[in-house]
């Protein structure tokens, strides 16, 4: 009697669907708990970026972030107005620095309680376990697509 060949599980349905519908559930709980200083979980990253990273030219923060200058350009824009950025000639004309103002390092300082409590309630709320295995699962799919475009 043959055994029945085991089936092979198949994704179901818009994998970028799904990432985009959970990235957006995610950035509201961590944004409603940021709210309190007025910050978004993006922007909170940001600056969390430049307090790790001594004025870095626009293009090498882009990079990091996996985002295009002209993206991160228009995410940096309100913290610039609000006074929380600055952006910076580099060494030629052409090259952009971008630092965090003392303001902006005291901003994201008294934001850190907030972003962790989003943190714990989220792990809470999802389980240690499956927290685990989907930041293995997301860094595993980010070094398999890096450099992919098309």
């Amino acid at each position: 009697m043959t055994q029945p060949s085991p089936v092979e599980p198949r994704a179901q349905g818009c994998t970028a669907f799904r990432l985009r519908r959970l990235s957006r559930r995610v950035s509201q709980h961590y944004d409603t708990h940021l709210a309190a200083v007025g910050l978004r979980s993006t922007q909170f990253s940001l600056l969390g970026s430049l307090v790790r990273r001594d004025r870095p030219p626009l293009t090498r923060l882009a990079e990091v972030l996996d985002m295009d200058r002209t993206t991160l350009t228009r995410n940096l824009r309100p913290l610039e107005a609000a006074g929380l950025v600055r952006m910076e000639t580099g060494e030629d004309a052409r090259s952009r620095l971008v630092a965090i103002t003392p303001a902006g390092r005291e901003r994201w300082e008294s934001a850190v309680p907030l972003w962790e409590a989003a943190q714990r309630t989220l792990h809470e709320i999802l389980g240690a376990d499956d927290v685990v295995r989907l930041h293995g699962a997301l860094d595993g799919a980010l070094a398999s697509l890096k450099g992919v475009t098309a």
